[in-house]
């Protein structure tokens, strides 16, 4: 039985990243394509618009191919971990760094596709970023609370 729900529980995690990484692809090739396009989702605070990141995350300035081969080299290792932890049944972990794979995976593609990052949200006074980061972000917060959870326990 404890099998059953596990095979459960991952299938829901497998649904929920598939929906979300076709939601951001969505996204990006509705903004390439409407480049000079924008709309607000929060009056001036929060809008859609396109743009071009050639850097990593929050445009730190590491780009080219040297940044490709680092993020592929990184999704492997994840993956790896991903793999290990989901073996051993420890599901919150696992969906914490598949959910970082994916949204890497994401822009990863974006990257060796176009040479940059297609970005569309617009956060006043902050940055432009995409789904895919926020997947990462949320990612990397989930596993912090998840390892955090096991050595506190």
């Amino acid at each position: 039985m404890q099998s059953f729900n596990m095979v459960k529980k991952m299938t829901v995690i497998n649904l929920t990243v598939i929906f979300f990484i076709g939601l951001d692809r969505f996204f990006k090739a509705l903004v390439f394509n409407n480049q000079a396009s924008e709309f607000n989702l929060f009056g001036e605070v929060f809008k859609v618009s396109y743009k071009s990141n050639y850097y990593i995350a929050f445009s730190l300035p590491l780009a080219g191919k040297f940044s490709a081969v680092l993020i592929i080299l990184a999704i492997i290792i994840l993956i790896l971990l991903g793999l290990y932890y989901a073996k051993k049944l420890q599901t919150g972990k696992a969906a914490a760094l598949f959910l970082i794979i994916i949204g890497a995976s994401s822009n990863l593609f974006d990257r060796l596709k176009y040479g940059f990052v297609i970005d569309y949200l617009d956060l006043k006074y902050f940055t432009v970023f995409n789904l895919a980061d926020v997947m990462i972000i949320v990612g990397i917060f989930l596993l912090f609370l998840n390892v955090n959870k096991k050595q506190a326990g």
